[in-house]
């Protein structure tokens, strides 16, 4: 009855010694795996744990081979690649990523070489898209800065004619007679306040002075949890996946906040006809990344937090576009919320992407941790 202790032991000292083995790895960007000529898998890096959303000792319980659509391929060069008939091989693959959540598979560049001194085999794993990524990346955060800087001087510019127009209805308004006169005048007066709180919100996140302390990102989502749920107490479910493993960090828990808050109200509008139905759902998901690159700078974890809506999803025509100011798919929309909360990340120098497709639109909003 004992013998089954010592195997589990043994195999977790083996796991453990591989992982001091090749921690260098741990480091890279890339996706890295060490296997057998077979396929079973001795070590897997953190970017290959972070990628596939599992533990490395989950990954490195089975075959390398069961995480790709169609591996044979990758199978055959492998062992072809450990036979010596190739020193390295390169192919196109696809990783399958586990779990509800796991999207689409994801296509990779396979880079598989022999390693001196040891039976086993390298391989390692580079996003097609990975680049596409962080250009994207680089872009979004060029325009959010174009942005800021258009959006300060216009409002400047439109606040002094704005004073100027409310204050001579207000002096016409002391010399008219009529009463529909005195409409007319409180009509330029209200549309020129109205004007003047648009501004103002524009203006707010820059103005507004960063109130740096510990927050836990926790506390924001159950915040943010509660306030929609006082709105919407019938037909919406606002369900949470926290990993609870992740540490507090230095930001603005109120800006944080208002982000979050932006995005899941954005969700529970655009959820209204399931919210009639009764099978409305908002997913809050945390999770730990690892070596992620975010603004050209390499950190070592970052926070992942993920938005998630079983809604009609975003409209394809301002997809591209929905983090500009004053784009809104909504009727009667400020067009104001998604580009104040990629404001409010990225002075945590943070990003904020969407992925979207009727039936299923995730936010994704990624902080660095310490």
């Amino acid at each position: 009855m004992r013998l089954p202790i010592p195997s589990i032991t043994a195999a977790a000292r083996a796991a453990d010694a591989a992982a001091a083995a090749y921690a260098a790895f741990d480091h890279l960007a890339t996706m890295v795996a060490v296997v057998t000529p077979e396929g079973r898998c001795v070590f897997a890096n953190a970017s290959f744990e972070n990628v596939l959303g599992l533990s490395r000792r989950s990954v490195q319980r089975g075959s390398l081979f069961q995480w790709f659509v169609e591996s044979d391929m990758l199978r055959d060069t492998v062992a072809a690649v450990a036979r010596n008939e190739f020193s390295t091989s390169r192919l196109e693959a696809q990783l399958r990523r586990p779990g509800p959540g796991g999207g689409d598979p994801l296509p990779v560049h396979a880079i598989v070489n022999q390693m001196d001194g040891t039976p086993h085999v390298l391989v390692e794993f580079v996003e097609i898209e990975a680049q596409t990524r962080q250009d994207r990346e680089e872009r979004a955060l060029g325009q959010a800065q174009a942005t800021k800087e258009l959006i300060r001087n216009l409002a400047h510019e439109i606040k002094n004619p704005l004073g100027g127009i409310r204050g001579a209805a207000q002096l016409l308004e002391m010399e008219v007679q009529t009463r529909t006169l005195t409409e007319y005048t409180q009509v330029i007066i209200h549309e020129a306040d109205r004007l003047q709180a648009l501004v103002d919100r524009l203006l707010a996140p820059h103005r507004k002075p960063h109130v740096v302390g510990d927050v836990n990102i926790h506390e924001v989502c159950e915040r943010v949890r509660s306030l929609i749920i006082a709105e919407f107490p019938r037909g919406l479910e606002v369900e949470r996946d926290y990993d609870v493993s992740i540490p507090d960090f230095r930001g603005d828990r109120e800006q944080l906040i208002q982000a979050v808050l932006n995005i899941a109200h954005n969700a529970a509008q655009a959820l209204a006809e399931r919210i009639v139905a009764g099978d409305g759902v908002i997913m809050l998901r945390t999770r730990i990344a690892r070596q992620v690159t975010l603004g050209k700078q390499r950190y070592r974890l970052a926070l992942e937090l993920h938005i998630e809506d079983n809604g009609p999803g975003v409209p394809e025509s301002i997809r591209d576009r929905i983090f500009y100011p004053l784009v809104s798919g909504r009727d009667g929309g400020s067009g104001l919320g998604l580009t104040l909360a990629q404001t409010f990340v990225q002075q945590h120098q943070g990003t904020i992407e969407c992925e979207s497709e009727p039936g299923r639109t995730v936010f994704k909003i990624v902080i660095p941790l310490p």
